[in-house]
């Protein structure tokens, strides 16, 4: 790890825990926040006055393609990480001036994660399932949900956008996808006008069958993938920390900010396997690709 100051932009509940992490990590912090509390107001006066060399955008993701740019006319030149997703709406990227930039899917970086790819790795799979389901009015405790960016379709909410976490880490194992069909969309019961369960069947290189399903609604969360081989099921639960491989469960140590740290140390260096913008603009192809196929009812080609 080389960088030694780095500026965190937004301070909501994600932004906050990269400005912990990072002074974990032995960081000199700043913060740009357009409410009270940060260190700066704006993106131009935290880099001429603090000079960092590392840049985490956390603000609400429709803001990410402005803040990106802002950073840039400010001179900056470090490595950056933007949070997931990378932009709300699929667009071609600018060449950016900076030295690496890296969209912070983290859970490439979960224990679980890394034992599943070390073990599927050059193996025929099958069949796909994940599973992402947490209650939205649990996200932030003592904030109504009703009003934070994850309900609000014009900060970038809706279940596809929050819980692009599974679309990345299935590019990640199984890509490039094929085609995609969905269904799913708002159901009111959280009273928020964003989709808030989606279901997804894609057919992707190394697996020709594979559902996605994601939801705002779980009362219990969970985030599982289940994943059938010529001679072997696996299940990774990466809320319970375990890999169970035919019915034989292994527990796997993972300290809450783990995958958050490994993942800082990457983007500073720009190394594997830290998403690279590339990755996520497809992530954010995928997204459009699913709303089109939600929206027509058909299958979608990329």
């Amino acid at each position: 790890m080389t960088s030694k100051t780095a500026v965190v932009i937004g301070l909501g509940s994600i932004g906050l825990r990269h400005a912990r992490v990072l002074r974990e990590l032995g960081l000199q912090i700043a913060t740009v926040s357009r409410r009270d509390g940060g260190d700066h107001r704006s993106i131009e006066t935290a880099v001429t006055q603090v000079r960092p060399d590392y840049a985490v955008v956390a603000t609400e993701t429709a803001r990410h393609a402005d803040d990106l740019q802002a950073l840039a006319r400010a001179g900056f030149r470090g490595s950056v990480l933007v949070e997931k997703p990378l932009f709300a709406k699929p667009a071609p990227a600018p060449n950016y001036p900076f030295a690496h930039i890296s969209v912070g899917y983290n859970l490439r970086f979960h224990p679980v994660m890394t034992a599943l790819a070390e073990r599927l790795r050059e193996r025929e799979v099958i069949t796909v399932t994940a599973y992402v389901g947490q209650d939205i009015r649990d996200w932030r405790p003592g904030r109504d949900h009703r009003a934070t960016a994850s309900a609000t379709a014009d900060a970038g909410g809706g279940v596809l956008r929050d819980l692009s976490h599974e679309l990345d880490y299935l590019l990640w194992l199984f890509g490039p996808w094929h085609r995609v069909a969905a269904l799913g969309g708002a159901s009111g019961a959280r009273d928020i006008d964003v989709d808030d369960h989606l279901d997804l069947l894609l057919d992707m290189q190394r697996a020709r069958s594979v559902h996605v399903h994601m939801d705002y609604l779980d009362r219990e969360g969970i985030r599982r993938l289940r994943i059938n081989l010529d001679s072997d099921t696996i299940e990774a639960d990466l809320v319970g920390s375990r890999l169970t491989v035919n019915g034989k469960a292994t527990d796997i140590a993972s300290e809450r900010d783990q995958s958050y740290r490994d993942m800082h140390v990457a983007a500073m260096r720009g190394t594997s396997p830290v998403c690279s913008l590339p990755e996520a603009l497809g992530v954010m192809h995928l997204i459009d690709a699913s709303e089109r196929a939600l929206h027509s009812e058909s299958w979608i080609s990329p």
